[in-house]
C-alpha cells in the first residue's frame, strides 16, 4: 500500500488526475481569452494545409463548428443560417470546421453555397487534431461512427477567442445558431 501511496504521489498532477475515475469539474473546453491553436487543417485537398491561427490573427472572424457535413441539422439550419444572415460580412472571415476528411467538406461547401458568395471557407479536421485542441470533441460513435466535434461558433478578433458559443449538449441547435451569435 506505501508503495501504491508513494507511486501515486510521484506522478505528475496531470496524470493523478486522469488516472482517478472521480472529479468534480467538467473538461476545461475552450474559453474566452484562449488563442486559436497553431495547428493545420484541409481545405479542397488534404494537401491544401489552412492554418486558422495564422488566417486570424490580425482581424475578426468566425469558426463555426459542426458534428457532421451533410447531417441534417448541419445542412438544413445551421450552416445556411449563416449564409443568409445578413450580418455574416462584419464577421470577418468565416471558416466551417468539421470532422470530415477534406474531399467531403469541399463537396458539401459546393452543394450550400454553390456560387461563393456567401465566402465562407469549408476546413477539415479530419483526425480531430484542431478539435481536441480546443477541447471540443466527443463521443458521437452512436449517431456518427466515431469522435466528432461539438457544434460550436467562436467569434475570434486579433487570433484571441473573444465568444465562444458551445452546444451545451454537443448536438444541438440554439447557442451557436446565426442569430444567436451574429444577432437577427
Amino acid at each position: 500500500m506505501l508503495a501504491a501511496r508513494r507511486l501515486s504521489l510521484t506522478r505528475p498532477l496531470a496524470f493523478r488526475c486522469l488516472a482517478s475515475p472521480f472529479h468534480s469539474s467538467a473538461p476545461a473546453q475552450v474559453q474566452v481569452g484562449d488563442r486559436i491553436p497553431h495547428i493545420n487543417l484541409m481545405e479542397g485537398s488534404p494537401g491544401n494545409k489552412v492554418n486558422l491561427a495564422q488566417e486570424l490573427k490580425k482581424g475578426k472572424g468566425l469558426i463555426i463548428g459542426v458534428p457532421a457535413a451533410f447531417s441534417p441539422a448541419c445542412s438544413e439550419s445551421h450552416i445556411p443560417g449563416y449564409i443568409n444572415s445578413a450580418k455574416l460580412k462584419d464577421a470577418g472571415s468565416v471558416f466551417v470546421v468539421s470532422v470530415n476528411d477534406a474531399f467531403v467538406m469541399k463537396a458539401w461547401g459546393k452543394i450550400l453555397d454553390p456560387s461563393n458568395t456567401s465566402g465562407i471557407r469549408f476546413l477539415a479536421d479530419p483526425g480531430l487534431n484542431f478539435t481536441n485542441a480546443l477541447d471540443l470533441s466527443f463521443d458521437g460513435s452512436a449517431i456518427f461512427g466515431g469522435h466528432r466535434g461539438k457544434r460550436y461558433a467562436l467569434l475570434v478578433e486579433d487570433g484571441f477567442i473573444k465568444e465562444a458559443h458551445v452546444e451545451s449538449d454537443n448536438t444541438g441547435l440554439d447557442v451557436s445558431a446565426a442569430g444567436n451569435v451574429l444577432g437577427s
